[in-house]
């Protein structure tokens, strides 16, 4: 008898407890759907606080509803970042060791000749990458740079890849000359808020970052703009940081969001790591409020797990950087990001077409070509004088 009479509550507290999971997930679903049909460019501090301050689950949950509105959940964009200058940068970004001003044993380099830059790339699009990313360290490119860089992009267009670039501050006639030779991205990162700005930069402000975005939109390119976090910022930054890049009048089509990769000699070596969980919280917000961005899990990431990686996907991230290094400072290999892909079914067609063999083709072509050409290093030494015509 007691069997019969508990059964029916049971069963009904089940069907209670299933309605108002239903209910649940029905109002995150309304909200997320809200957010993917309407770009809002007004986001208040008091509003993306309250985001972040979400419990995790429903943060996710909500960041998954936006990210399946506007994305397929199951591909990644993955492209390559080459540093084509490295070191010897006058500016004074705290976390950065490509500063001249700060000892962290890095090897100053010119600028890398356009036939091996064209190597990476081949090398990036044969391990599945659709975009190459190139990068110099320099606060802006002199006059004398810009023929070198038009050359670059275009013989990197050539290959059927995207290209994006990081050269500094851009005048709106540099920006004009890079779009005109293909150049489909240029990255410029806010790196944090307004407010904590100054106690991280102080060579270049935050507005000369703004015009240089403005110029890069005005030339008809695409914008890659993100930030990173785990510096010391405290949350209300994060969310600032968040706010200056979902309110500009079109959000940018890429957002990196960094965590802090301490490098030894920079003034950032011993500040305090960042909470896993915030850095992910980060990752659903930006994708709650630039819903139609692709958001990038970016530097930081060789000391993420697996588990924390999947978590990011889950919280909105769509893109990766594939490669060993992301300039500077180390990233998981590839064949580590394949793995991973093939465990979470993402990007499942690229995955399959992507072997062991193909990757070995390409590094014996990169060392037969090194034969041929009898050049082993893979930058200028920027110590050595040569006859060929550089830029420093």
């Amino acid at each position: 008898m007691p069997v019969s009479v508990e059964a029916p509550i049971n069963a009904h507290s089940q069907a209670q407890n299933q309605s108002a999971a239903q209910s649940h997930s029905q109002h995150y679903s309304v909200n997320a759907g809200q957010a993917s049909d309407s770009i809002r460019h007004d986001w208040s501090l008091a509003e993306v606080n309250t985001l972040f301050s979400l419990p995790f689950n429903d943060l996710l949950f909500q960041a998954q509803c936006v990210h399946r509105a506007n994305f397929d959940p199951n591909y990644v964009q993955v492209s390559t970042l080459l540093s084509i200058k490295t070191g010897a940068c006058p500016e004074d970004c705290k976390y950065c060791p490509q500063s001249a001003r700060y000892d962290t044993g890095l090897e100053k380099e010119r600028l890398m000749e356009i036939e091996k830059v064209i190597l990476r790339a081949q090398e990036a699009k044969a391990a599945g990458s659709t975009r190459f990313c190139m990068g110099a360290a320099w606060r802006n490119p002199k006059d004398r740079d810009m023929p070198y860089v038009v050359d670059m992009v275009r013989e990197v267009k050539k290959l059927g890849l995207e290209t994006c670039m990081t050269l500094g501050m851009l005048t709106r006639d540099q920006a004009v000359a890079l779009k005109q030779a293909g150049l489909d991205y240029y990255n410029h990162n806010l790196d944090t808020s307004p407010e904590f700005y100054g106690d991280i930069i102080t060579t270049r402000t935050y507005q000369d970052r703004l015009n240089t975005i403005d110029n890069v939109r005005e030339a008809g390119m695409n914008v890659c703009s993100g930030g990173i976090v785990g510096m010391g910022e405290t949350g209300s930054d994060r969310s600032s940081l968040l706010i200056q890049l979902a309110n500009l009048d079109h959000h940018p089509e890429s957002v990196p969001i960094n965590m802090l990769v301490k490098v030894k000699g920079t003034p950032m070596e011993n500040v305090e790591d960042l909470d896993y969980f915030e850095f992910i919280r980060t990752i659903a917000v930006a994708r709650i409020i630039m819903p139609k961005s692709f958001v990038r899990l970016s530097a930081g990431r060789e000391a993420m797990n697996e588990q924390m990686q999947a978590l990011c996907f889950m919280a909105g991230a769509n893109s990766i950087f594939y490669g060993c290094k992301l300039l500077t400072t180390s990233n998981p290999e590839t064949h580590e990001d394949v793995t991973l892909f093939k465990k979470l079914g993402i990007n499942a067609k690229q995955t399959r077409e992507f072997s062991d063999e193909a990757h070995q083709a390409a590094l014996l072509d990169e060392i037969q070509s090194k034969k041929v050409a009898r050049t082993p290093e893979l930058f200028y030494d920027a110590t050595q004088k040569k006859t060929e015509t550089v830029t420093g």
